[in-house]
Formats: C-alpha cells, sequence, structure tokens
C-alpha cells in the first residue's frame, strides 16, 4: 500500500508523472515503467474495478485509462468499467449498461465514481493482444497529456485490522479435542 496508491492489487508502478494508466484484464504483462504510471490486471467487474478507480483518481496526473486484453469469460470486467465510465451508477450502486454477472461498486462513493469519469478517457483495446499495438497507443497517448487534474483524491483507504485469537476447543469425542486451527490433542478431561 502506498500514499499514491492506496488499495493494494496486483499491479506494477512506473512514472507518477505520467498521464497513462493500463488495465491488462486477464494477462500478465511488463510495460515501459518510463512510459506508464501504473498497469496490471483485472478480473472482476465489482471489486477488480473499486481498486482501479481508486488507484487511478489518487493520481491526478492519469488522465488516460487503456483497457486492454481478453475479456475474463462470465465477469466482462473491462466493458464493464467501460460502461463505468459512459454511464456511471445507479442508485443502486449497478453499473449502468454493464453486461457483467455482478457489477455493482459497493466500497467507494458515487462521488469517487463521479470524479473517475471526470479525470480520465478510458481508451477501448477489449480483445486486443498484441504488444506492439498496445506499446503504440501508449506513446501516441503520452503525446495527447493535458496535464494534472488537481489535487490526489483517495476514495478509501483500506486499513488492516487486528484481530484477536480465538481460544475455544471442541470435543470430538470424550478424549480429543480440536482447536480452531484443526489441531488434535488430548483432551483436558479424560475419561477413566
Amino acid at each position: 500500500m502506498s500514499e499514491t496508491y492506496p488499495w493494494p492489487g496486483d499491479f506494477k508502478t512506473g512514472d507518477e508523472t505520467s498521464p497513462v494508466a493500463v488495465v491488462t484484464l486477464g494477462h500478465k504483462i511488463d510495460l515501459d515503467p518510463d512510459k506508464v504510471a501504473i498497469w496490471g490486471p483485472m478480473k472482476t467487474e465489482n471489486l477488480g474495478i473499486e481498486k482501479v478507480v481508486a488507484n487511478t483518481i489518487s493520481n491526478p496526473n492519469i488522465r488516460f485509462l487503456i483497457v486492454f486484453g481478453k475479456e475474463i469469460r462470465g465477469h466482462r470486467s473491462g466493458r464493464s468499467l467501460m460502461e463505468l465510465a459512459k454511464n456511471g451508477v445507479d442508485e443502486d450502486g449497478k453499473i449502468i449498461g454493464s453486461p457483467g454477472a455482478v457489477p455493482y461498486i459497493e466500497n467507494i462513493s458515487e462521488e469517487a465514481v463521479e470524479r473517475f469519469r471526470e479525470q480520465v478517457e478510458l481508451i477501448d483495446m477489449i480483445d486486443v493482444e498484441c504488444r506492439e499495438e498496445l506499446e503504440e497507443v501508449i506513446c501516441k497517448t503520452i503525446q495527447k497529456d493535458p496535464g494534472c487534474f488537481g489535487e490526489p483524491y483517495t476514495a478509501i483507504k483500506i486499513e488492516r485490522i487486528k484481530r484477536s485469537k480465538f481460544h475455544a476447543e471442541f470435543a470430538l469425542h470424550s478424549s480429543l479435542s480440536v482447536s480452531p486451527w484443526g489441531e488434535i490433542k488430548p483432551s483436558h478431561q479424560e475419561v477413566k
């Protein structure tokens, strides 16, 4: 977790001043860190999209988001992200027009979604798998940089929660017990 990209995930970072971010859908690829601010796969049309939105708007230098690669069957996360940028969400948090199975935004506010829609232009490269085409689009997009979108916006920070340990044991039968972690040992009260 970092201040620039507060939501943890499966992504790599490069030049924070770059106007380009790339979602690689189901693919993990390496991109030139001197040209791209952040890149990585996105598999789901709900939490995956929320992480992309939150991390994108936390860096106001990102003005373009390229959605690249083959769709994840069933989830349709790339198409759902495109619909989010185009239409937003309804009063229930559902991405309007999404073809995904469960396209609900629940962990970030509508204000964060609107910031995303205003800050970033999406570039549709869904179902394109040619890395050279992607690199060409990245270079062309960098040249269109309109500049920073103001201050960073923090949608929400995920904080690690300390949990207390659970100490109860359960009897398997009169002479054995099992802990919540599956450890089997003699019971404290053995039957004679």
